[in-house]
């Protein structure tokens, strides 16, 4: 039987309104359109996604891969998160212009900076190729079998597809490999940096009130858009002019109140709503406390390094920050997890699942998934743990682990062809983008702090003798015919040390990981087909795989506690409610003080002459919505998504509409803190200020 057949229950019998969940754009005709509605939406399916002519989704924007972010104005002025922007924002910054202290902003066209390899990517259209992916695809099939016949059926999905030449494309699986899709993209890779605001606005809080509410941060930067004359994606030229977008969001100035429709727009990374009890429990139990415990060790290093020298504070910024956004989340996680009782939930679910097999008279055919599930996730379980934390220590936290790490890939690569100047190379390249935000001391306290959490052979006198430490002397390694490279290359310490550690991972930790896995995965895709054709009334959504998706909501509080109840929206009051002088994370530039003392908001405080700064929302988020505009019920702009309540973070693996919730910040601060805070009015101008509740 082919998997094609069971495809339409995942359309035909979805129930009514619910909050929740990650919708394809392309589909949302129908019971989609009526459940936005419902909840105070005027637009359209259409008004949504369009491919003759332009819509919402035209203004959205793939932000490098990893984020998301809307075009605000005719002239592709870009909106994403500051987060979103760090690590430009920091590679521009130095002692001299300390554009994370102070902030950034270009007063005309010529003053914005450009970024190399930074992209921004649009969908033009979303095609359903499920039958031509699964073309002679067959359940007796083993997986190797059916990846095989897939990989062929995609070369020629590939080549039948029309679009223009500078366009792209790239096919997803959905629901577990049970359903695909096809996007044809057009990438930009004239990124220019128009505006930041300093870091103790755009980060107000910082690692104290992220992933928690109430927060006050206004986590927004701007870029542009650089087109060629023909308005086409170009790389980056002086010649290059801004971009004419098919759509741009225009901006609320009314802003919302509590009940208030909400949608957010972007490209959500990864979730994993249909695993089975047991596996949320191996990652709740084991995998995420051995990880925050590495991750913890790293940040008590960096942490006071940074507040103990500027120059630290600058090169490791992005570092410590992508370091901490994890760390915090597996926390958060956890405590969701345990508090909704999701495990116990799902494992309800799946005794009514095994029930249903039973009255539909499958249970010879599936009756074996979730002891088969408990089987491997125990086999499973100390291979997960290790290799997730090799990987925290030498890719995550520790650079002079990770420099080993590629050093022996480099001389794997040697090995089989000494004349592969390739891999020398792009060795050399990984060293010179390391060793550009990089100090010895601290990552020796770093590797003296975690390395006992992975091995216990311990030498932290190979900082003082590896010649990774340096630049210069990385370089002198890489100078020879290959048989010297490799021969200086194991006479290094610190490559003495890690070799037997990263040689054990790729020969013993890796495959076997991977094979397990494969196993967990073909099983997982089994379960979704099995779950579709037994318990066809329940409501089931496709996880999140960093493609274009539409989630819908309404502002609303929630109470994380008993007795408490947490009110949606913050004001400028709580930032100085908060300030603490000089401290990294509460401190509160003069200027914005100033402006709180008057009152001078403008146009942009509410009804009650208060100015908003963040709000949440029921929709549902994950990584890779930052950035992802929060659109109102008739297509504006009043919020720019940036982070979850901690308990929600558990919104990966399981979403409760209680407990999850959304943190965005409000479009009327940013809007304030460019006009009246930085001055950049010209950037106002641009853009089209709506008043859609008058």
């Amino acid at each position: 039987m082919r998997f094609l057949k069971i495809i339409f229950f995942f359309i035909a019998f979805q129930m009514t309104a619910q909050q929740g969940g990650m919708w394809i754009p392309s589909l949302l005709d129908g019971m989609n359109e009526d459940e936005m509605q419902s909840l105070g939406s005027k637009l359209t399916a259409q008004d949504i996604y369009d491919v003759n002519n332009s819509s919402l989704k035209d203004a959205i924007g793939h932000f490098n891969g990893g984020c998301t972010s809307e075009v605000i104005s005719p002239k592709g002025l870009l909106l994403t998160n500051h987060h979103c922007g760090f690590s430009q924002i920091q590679s521009h910054s130095s002692l001299e212009n300390d554009y994370l202290k102070d902030g950034f902003w270009a007063m005309s066209l010529e003053e914005e900076i450009p970024n190399d390899g930074l992209y921004v990517e649009f969908i033009v259209r979303i095609e359903d190729v499920t039958e031509a992916m699964l073309a002679g695809v067959t359940e007796d099939m083993s997986p190797r079998e059916k990846q095989s016949k897939i990989d062929i059926n995609r070369n020629g999905v590939v080549k039948a597809t029309q679009k223009e030449d500078w366009q792209g494309l790239k096919i997803r699986p959905f629901y577990k490999g049970n359903q695909y899709y096809l996007f044809v993209t057009e990438r930009f890779e004239d990124i220019r940096l128009v505006g930041a605001p300093p870091s103790s606005i755009g980060k107000f809080g910082s690692d104290t009130d992220n992933w928690v509410w109430p927060r006050h941060t206004g986590d927004f930067s701007m870029f542009r858009i650089y087109a060629d004359k023909n308005n086409r994606p170009a790389k980056y030229s002086k010649d290059n002019v801004p971009y004419k977008p098919k759509h741009f969001l225009p901006v609320s100035l009314d802003g919302i109140e509590e009940g208030d429709f909400t949608m957010v727009f972007g490209f959500p990374g990864r979730t994993n709503e249909y695993l089975p009890a047991v596996a949320v429990e191996q990652i709740t139990q084991k995998v995420n406390p051995s990880n925050i415990a590495i991750r913890e060790a790293a940040l008590k290093v960096i942490d006071a390094n940074m507040k103990a020298d500027d120059q630290i504070r600058i090169q490791y910024a992005s570092k410590q920050a992508r370091i901490a956004n994890a760390w915090k989340k597996w926390i958060g996680e956890n405590l969701g997890i345990e508090k909704s009782g999701a495990v116990a939930i799902k494992r309800k679910f799946e005794r009514e699942f095994t029930k249903a097999l039973k009255a539909k008279g499958m249970e010879a055919k599936y009756g074996t998934i979730l002891p088969e599930f408990d089987r491997l996730y125990k086999e499973f379980e100390p291979v997960n743990v290790k290799r997730n934390n090799f990987l925290e220590v030498f890719f995550r936290t520790n650079e002079l682990m990770q420099m080993t790490f590629r050093a022996y890939q480099m001389e794997q690569a040697l090995a089989k062809n000494p004349e592969n100047s390739k891999a020398i190379a792009s060795f050399k390249s990984r060293m010179e983008r390391i060793h550009k935000n990089y100090n010895a001391k601290v990552d020796k306290g770093v590797y003296e702090l975690v390395m006992p959490l992975y091995s216990k052979t311990i030498d932290a006198s190979i900082y003082n003798k590896t010649a990774f430490t340096n630049m210069d002397r990385t370089l002198d390694l890489l100078k020879g015919t290959s048989a010297e490279v490799l021969e200086k290359l194991n006479n290094d310490v610190a490559y003495q040390y890690a070799k037997p550690l990263i040689k054990e991972f790729f020969t013993t930790l890796e495959p076997e990981f991977q094979r397990i896995n494969t196993q967990i995965n073909a099983l997982q895709t089994t379960y979704i087909t099995a779950l579709m054709k037994v318990m066809p009334d329940e409501r089931y959504f496709p996880d999140a795989n960093s493609t274009l998706r539409v989630t819908y909501g309404k502002v609303n509080g929630y109470a994380p506690r008993d007795a408490v109840y947490y009110n949606p929206v913050t004001y400028l009051d709580g930032v100085i409610e908060k300030y603490v002088p000089g401290d990294y994370e509460f401190d509160v530039p003069q200027k914005l003080r100033d402006l709180y003392d008057a009152k001078d908001y403008g146009q942009y405080a509410d009804k009650n002459g208060k100015l908003p700064i963040c709000f949440l929302g029921t929709n549902h988020t994950t990584g890779g919505n930052s950035g992802s505009p929060a659109i109102d019920a008739e297509g504006n702009l009043v919020g720019l998504n940036f982070d979850r309540v901690w308990e929600g973070t558990m919104s990966d693996i399981y979403y409760d509409p209680e407990i999850c919730r959304n943190i965005m910040v409000d479009l009327r601060y940013v809007l304030f803190i460019v006009d009246k805070y930085a001055g950049a009015k010209r950037l106002i101008d641009e853009m089209k200020l709506v008043h859609p509740k008058k």
